[in-house]
């Protein structure tokens, strides 16, 4: 009989004919030896040691004035903004994807057209590109106005008053976000089973309920993890708004670089802490929406990191049990 995959009996000499044979759960079990992987292991951990070796102690990087910058109120300051920006664009990106994405699937095929050609334009042009353009907005329209197309207008409103460093700047992330997550809502509803669609229009639900009480929550599950990659790659686009004149965080770190340039680099590490924190937070907080829409869709929900945490020292604690009874 062959030996179970990962695992390998320790084979004495064969005891004598006249002596008792030991039962198998009297034999003791050795996992097999693994040379690549300690060795693998062990050269990570020596190239990791290596790096925090060199991030502790290399005086260019001046953890002193790290620890100085990092909770200024100016850097502080433009922490606030970027947070204000992020979530205004992030929510309005997502409710404009949403719109794209069901014109898309419409059957009108005007609907599907513009949104073809919103979402391959505005996934073509750079952002940087769209913010100088919103923020010279004014020079090509001096105001903006409602009413008949080649008619009276019955509402005019004056660009430069309304066209603010901060509406600029959620303006044009809002719109390009909004490109990239129509097709992410697209995909997602497209995830979900043709049963799911035949079930409910057989049902004789409403289409809009339809929608927003089985098919959504279903494309939720595949919306969620490409959607916080797209949000993550928001939070980072942020810096850009400096090109607007809005102090951001990126925006507060380069004025003060400029201002004190013996600082630059405590000043970038600064911003690339605060963007890690920002953007793990965005992490623990998918990893929960993704365990809440799992509900449902498997046997059993996945651990959270305490619940490994726990099971990882109980799994220890057995282990050693056992090393200390044998």
């Amino acid at each position: 009989m062959s030996e179970p995959p990962g695992v390998a009996v320790s084979v004495a000499e064969a005891p004598p004919a006249d002596s008792p044979a030991k039962p198998l759960t009297a034999q003791r079990v050795l996992p097999l030896r693994r040379p690549g992987r300690w060795i693998s292991t062990a050269v990570v951990l020596v190239l990791v040691a290596q790096i925090i070796h060199g991030l502790a102690t290399n005086p260019f990087y001046q953890w002193d004035r790290f620890r100085y910058w990092f909770l200024r109120p100016t850097i502080l300051d433009g922490l606030v903004i970027t947070l204000e920006v992020a979530a205004l664009s992030a929510v309005l990106g997502l409710l404009g994807g949403v719109l794209l994405a069901l014109a898309r699937l419409s059957g009108s095929p005007v609907l599907r057209a513009v949104s073809w050609v919103y979402t391959w334009l505005f996934r073509s042009v750079p952002l940087i590109v769209v913010l100088i353009f919103l923020y010279n907005f004014s020079a090509l329209y001096k105001t903006l106005s409602l009413g008949v197309p080649f008619g009276p207008a019955f509402v005019s409103f004056d660009e430069s008053r309304l066209a603010t460093d901060m509406t600029v700047a959620v303006i044009g992330l809002s719109l390009n976000e909004a490109a990239y997550a129509s097709e992410v809502v697209r995909g997602g509803i497209l995830s979900v089973d043709q049963g799911q669609h035949e079930a409910a229009a057989a049902l004789g639900l409403p289409k809009t309920y339809q929608f927003t009480r089985i098919v959504f929550p279903q494309a939720l599950r595949s919306i969620t993890p490409n959607y916080v990659n797209q949000l993550i790659g928001l939070i980072k686009g942020t810096s850009l708004v400096f090109y607007v004149s809005l102090l951001d965080l990126f925006g507060s770190v380069q004025t003060m670089g400029s201002t004190y340039p013996g600082d630059i680099v405590p000043l970038l590490l600064v911003a690339t802490v605060w963007y890690l924190i920002l953007t793990s937070a965005v992490s623990v907080v998918q990893f929960y929406v993704e365990r809440h829409f799992a509900r449902g869709a498997t046997r059993t929900l996945p651990p959270t990191p305490l619940q490994k945490l726990r099971a990882g020292l109980s799994d220890l604690r057995a282990r050693l049990r056992k090393e200390a009874a044998v």
